[in-house]
């Protein structure tokens, strides 16, 4: 059994590392308010943004438009999105995962752009082509942030590099519960029934096909950055919940290195009355 000394310094130790996680989990928090606020804000905008195009890609001329001509898929592109910081559960492990699923089963040449440190890291060290990595988006990523990124996705598109480009990131529901998903970004997939339920005519100036043509790049870029927003916020709530987790792990441990050491006090105590009465008894 451990001394009394040695439970002493592991339960120091354990206190001080249940510090440090409840306070992560407080920082989380916060973040994971604001990250929220953020994706609920973005979603409106992308939605309806989703039901314009809905309404004009079926008028599209496919030869007008490249962003939505579809092509055969020779090499197909994966953007996975993860974090660049661990302590976040299995947060980046199940995207890895999924993503590891997702190209388990496809049968074309695959490339990969990563946006954040985990997913590079670990697909780096496989045979997996990267063409771009991504790394230090910040905890509150921007337009800026997403356009760069959409304008080199649309650039590897447009040039040949890639027939096909979809998105790998964890969709936030709640603080417990994040999904990790596939989207297809490129070329762009005209959202099935959106034009139907879209009631009465509109007319567009100059034509529907310049509008779209203007509209396809910003759709772009939109999807881009909603899929970062939804990923961090992703990331604070699973931080938040390990953390939590974290915390209560380290307040059962500290409890139960607490008993031993006063078992082990209890001990030296009795012996040390034992010890005490047998020398009096000696005396005697």
């Amino acid at each position: 059994m451990p001394s009394m000394r040695d439970l002493k310094r592991r339960i120091r130790s354990i206190q001080n590392t249940q510090h440090i996680t409840r306070a992560m989990k407080m920082v989380a928090a916060a973040k994971l308010r604001k990250a929220q606020e953020r994706v609920v804000a973005a979603r409106p905008y992308a939605d309806k943004l989703v039901e314009v195009i809905g309404r004009l890609a079926p008028t599209a001329d496919m030869e007008g438009q490249p962003l939505l001509a579809t092509r055969e898929v020779k090499k197909s592109g994966y953007v996975l999105i993860t974090a660049d910081r661990g302590l976040c559960g299995g947060y980046n492990a199940n995207l890895i995962r999924f993503t590891q699923e997702k190209l388990a089963v496809e049968k074309r040449p695959v490339a990969l752009v990563t946006v954040g440190r985990k997913g590079r890291d670990f697909f780096r060290r496989r045979e997996v082509e990267i063409v771009r990595a991504y790394t230090d988006i910040g905890d509150e990523p921007d337009m800026f942030q997403a356009r760069e990124l959409a304008r080199h996705l649309m650039d590897l598109f447009l040039g040949g590099s890639l027939d096909e480009i979809n998105l790998i990131y964890t969709r936030f529901y709640s603080a417990i519960r994040q999904v990790p998903m596939t989207q297809r970004l490129l070329p762009v997939v005209s959202p099935a029934g959106k034009e139907a339920e879209a009631p009465g005519e509109y007319l567009y100036e100059p034509s529907p096909a310049t509008v779209l043509g203007a509209l396809l790049p910003r759709y772009v870029e939109v999807q881009v950055y909603r899929a970062l927003l939804e990923a961090k916020a992703s990331e604070h709530g699973a931080r938040m919940t390990a953390m939590d987790n974290a915390t209560e792990n380290a307040a059962e441990m500290i409890a139960k290195l607490t008993l031993d050491f006063n078992r082990a006090r209890q001990a030296a105590i009795t012996r040390e009355i034992s010890e005490i009465v047998s020398g009096a008894e000696a005396l005697k």
